[in-house]
């Protein structure tokens, strides 16, 4: 069965990305079509890019860096769950797609951001980051408003239309991630 990672992108005290997160969960482990797990970034503190080799020319040297290997390497594509912190990507996300590379190759990857203007600048710079490391994005995707998607600006409260692009998101990510299953397999062939 097809595995996706949904990554929460924020170790922030009193972060909202929990909330999303969780809702991304839920909605998606009722599909019944996949695997779905949470991989929260407060789980995986890693250090500041602290690899003396960069990640596509061989193995890592620190044992955070491998464990983070070992999480990410089983899944067939992801979820990213961002908020957008002053126009872009938070730092701590960055990181952890930096410390890898040959994890991410021939994956899918699908967004749900969230901010004051739903996320969206830091989703464009995902977009990029994502295809260095040759994850394919898909083009649908949720952009959550702190400013009228969350009661007393403190609990999410999704409306009916997020539900409906969170469907046609997960739609597409599955598709994609099958459909980039014979590349996963050639790869790993290559490699084993």
């Amino acid at each position: 069965m097809t595995r996706i990672g949904i990554i929460l992108g924020s170790t922030r005290p009193g972060r909202r990305g929990e909330q999303v997160a969780r809702w991304v969960l839920d909605a998606a482990a009722r599909r019944g079509d996949a695997e779905f797990d949470l991989i929260d970034l407060r789980a995986h503190p890693l250090p500041h890019l602290d690899e003396a080799v960069p990640p596509m020319f061989g193995p890592s040297e620190h044992a955070h860096t491998r464990a983070w290997a070992e999480r990410i390497a089983p899944f067939d594509g992801f979820v990213i769950v961002t908020p957008e912190y002053n126009g872009g990507i938070p730092g701590v996300l960055k990181n952890a797609l930096d410390h890898l590379f040959e994890q991410w190759n021939d994956k899918a990857v699908g967004f749900v951001s969230y901010g004051a203007g739903g996320g969206a600048r830091a989703v464009v710079q995902l977009r990029s980051v994502c295809s260095a490391l040759g994850l394919a994005d898909v083009g649908y995707q949720v952009a959550v408003s702190v400013v009228t998607d969350f009661e007393n600006h403190t609990t999410f409260v999704p409306g009916e239309h997020h539900a409906v692009a969170l469907a046609k998101t997960l739609d597409q990510l599955l598709a994609w991630s099958t459909a980039l299953a014979p590349l996963r397999s050639a790869t790993t062939l290559v490699t084993s």
